[in-house]
């Protein structure tokens, strides 16, 4: 289902590429770091991909309007460490499709700045510690995050995008402990870096 999907966006790209000169489109591919704001471990030590195909809509000399369509992993992760009394390995992965809704501005020539929001549908997950599966908490199939980004155009074709990309909603059903407040209510949130090439088709 992913793979069609991705092909539909890929065929639209194309299409309006070749019938406006409004239209841009292409693929993107990128690193994310991410962590689990809430789960009681800190730092962006979870790596993940971020792949998938995007769609922008110039609407004047400086501003454009962006859509994507990409899989993109985050989570959290915290290595075993005896000196600090770590003794077991834990690692949360969860497997999205975004949808990403984004105003690009371009500040000059080389420079854009991003910010949209983004729907994430949750396609897998899992969370263990020391190797052993847990299922204590479930996770939302669904959220709504918000992205802010900068991108630095390295020819006509390609540019290099870092982005933060941050849960608006838990990422749980539940509460747990170590909840968090964000804006509007307690749990656990995800937050990314991610660090992509897009590449105009």
């Amino acid at each position: 289902m992913i793979k069609q999907v991705f092909l539909f966006l890929l065929t639209i790209g194309f299409t309006f590429h070749a019938t406006a000169q409004k239209f841009e489109g292409g693929i993107l591919l990128g690193l994310v770091g991410s962590q689990v704001a809430g789960d009681l471990r800190g730092g962006y030590n979870k790596a993940g991909v971020n792949a998938g195909g995007w769609i922008s809509l110039n609407i004047s000399p400086k501003s454009s309007l962006q859509m994507e369509l990409a899989y993109v992993q985050k989570g959290s992760r915290e290595n075993q460490d005896w000196e600090r009394g770590i003794e077991r390995t834990y690692i949360m992965r969860l497997g999205y499709v975004e949808l990403p809704f984004l105003y690009r501005y371009a500040y000059n020539e080389r420079i854009e700045l991003e910010t949209g929001m983004g729907l994430n549908f949750l396609v897998h997950q899992k969370e263990s510690l020391g190797g052993d599966v847990t299922t204590d908490s479930p996770f939302r199939s669904q959220n709504l995050c918000f992205l802010a980004g900068i991108s630095v155009k390295i020819n006509n074709r390609l540019r290099i995008n870092f982005r933060t990309d941050n849960s608006l909603f838990s990422i749980r059903k539940n509460r747990v402990s170590g909840d968090v407040w964000r804006i509007w209510d307690h749990g656990q949130f995800s937050d990314a870096l991610v660090l992509s090439a897009y590449y105009k088709l």
